[in-house]
């Protein structure tokens, strides 16, 4: 398959949807000669900020010199962005190639009476195939949902298994409870790994060290985070890991309250390493974490008004947006643009964000299947503000957005990171032309 045949063939295989378990992805990577034997992981699991943890480690990885491999989900602004190596996504060409001999071996599988894997069991194991044939020093490996049943999970060398924010979501598969769903996020612990915490609940923090038997949890703690100095484009923070080790003025360009809790953990991830034989010396953490890009989450593309963009589509991403409404955007106006998948919490997002807005610009994340109808999410929203309006599309949500917003107002997207990349395009293109449109007058 070409590129464009192997995208076709991915948009015809998604009708699987998603498979909890493992039998699948044993199956199909042991026909591929169970390339991730040779690979070495952080495994990543958590509710929110599993991304930008993720971002942190691998750009502190990368600036020790080590060849990183990264594995993340979902896509936000190019499909081949979930498959990195040293911060560059994999070539249309190498995709096509490695996902043709995933096909093969898949399709073999189902001919055979068994169930075909899904687009996820497939992107995993051609993954493993690239990050093998790259030569991986480490590769960083996201859940994709849950922990013990995820795709993923398959993996046996897990150098460090980590553990962002635990929360609500994806019910349906994890079950209703934070004990649970906090189970299934704990199978990805292996023995002998080192286990990296970030702040979270009591009896989630309970379930995790529960499973880590005698093996140590090394954990953020929240009174070792001081001196915090938010901001939109940088911000800075002291802290002292769980090691004993004192960073003062830590920094980071990635906006949000929640990210100096997310910058600890990947400190914590780098101490872990260090047990394991990866060296980082403190500077190039701190390049590291100083470098670190991760677009959409509360990422501002556009200034005057200042545009915001934020993957919040579930109750704990709503509370930590909310929070950093009520700490950035004091005083401030704010126009909301918001899409939903059908099978998240949109009314808890709704219920946690409704009191900052203006307004509220309803979407329907495109090419999406899961997607959420606007005139659904819309008579939702009217439920809890007066001013709610759906757009028929996202050039024209955000020409609207512009035409009721002044220039010291704040546009703020969030919900569904499926759109956030395209809606991000056009923000930033239209910027652009505006851009050129005013230096050609001032030239004349």
């Amino acid at each position: 398959m070409n590129y464009r045949e192997t995208m076709e063939y991915i948009e015809e295989m998604s009708a699987l949807g998603s498979v909890p378990g493992l039998a699948s992805t044993i199956e199909l990577c042991k026909r591929l000669g169970n390339p991730q034997e040779d690979l070495f992981f952080v495994h990543i699991a958590g509710t929110n900020g599993k991304g930008s943890v993720l971002a942190y480690v691998s750009a502190i990885l990368r600036a020790a010199g080590y060849r990183t491999g990264q594995f993340s989900s979902p896509a936000v602004y190019a499909y081949r962005e979930k498959i990195q190596v040293n911060g560059k996504e994999i070539l249309a060409r190498e995709f096509a190639e490695w996902m043709s001999l995933v096909r093969e071996e898949a399709d073999a599988m189902a001919a055979e009476g068994m169930q075909h894997p899904t687009v996820f069991e497939m992107e995993t194991a051609v993954s493993f195939l690239y990050f093998r044939e790259k030569r991986c020093d480490i590769v960083l490996l996201e859940c994709g949902m849950g922990g013990d049943l995820d795709a993923t999970n398959i993996i046996r060398n897990t150098l460090v298994a980590a553990f962002s924010s635990i929360s609500m979501d994806h019910m349906a598969f994890l079950g209703n409870t934070l004990l649970e769903i906090a189970g299934h996020k704990a199978g990805i612990i292996k023995p002998g790994a080192e286990i990296a915490c970030g702040i979270q609940e009591p009896e989630v923090l309970k379930i995790l060290k529960a499973r880590a038997g005698e093996a140590a949890v090394r954990t953020v703690e929240k009174e070792w985070l001081t001196r915090i100095k938010y901001g939109l484009e940088k911000q800075r923070f002291d802290y002292r890991s769980s090691s004993g080790n004192f960073y003062r003025h830590l920094e980071i360009t990635l906006a949000g309250v929640i990210q100096p809790e997310n910058a600890a953990l990947a400190v914590e991830i780098i101490e872990a390493l260090d047990k394991k034989g990866f060296s980082v010396t403190e500077k190039q953490l701190r390049q590291g974490l100083s470098g670190t890009r991760w677009p959409y989450r509360f990422e501002m593309v556009a200034k005057k008004p200042c545009f915001i963009l934020d993957g919040a589509h579930n109750e704990d991403a709503a509370m930590r947006l909310a929070e950093g409404i009520r700490f950035y955007f004091t005083n401030k106006k704010i126009l909301y643009i918001i899409g939903m998948l059908k099978d998240k919490e949109y009314e808890k997002v709704i219920a946690h964000t409704y009191a900052y807005a203006e307004q509220i610009i309803i979407v329907t994340p495109s090419h999406e299947k899961r997607a959420l109808p606007g005139h659904e999410l819309a008579v939702t929203a009217s439920n809890y503000h007066p001013l709610v309006t759906e757009a028929a599309s996202l050039e024209e949500a955000v020409e609207i957005a512009y035409l009721l917003t002044e220039k010291d107002w704040v546009i703020l997207a969030f919900g569904s990171l499926s759109y956030l990349g395209e809606l991000g395009r056009i923000v930033k293109n239209r910027s652009e032309r505006h851009d050129r449109s005013g230096k050609n007058k001032r030239g004349r």
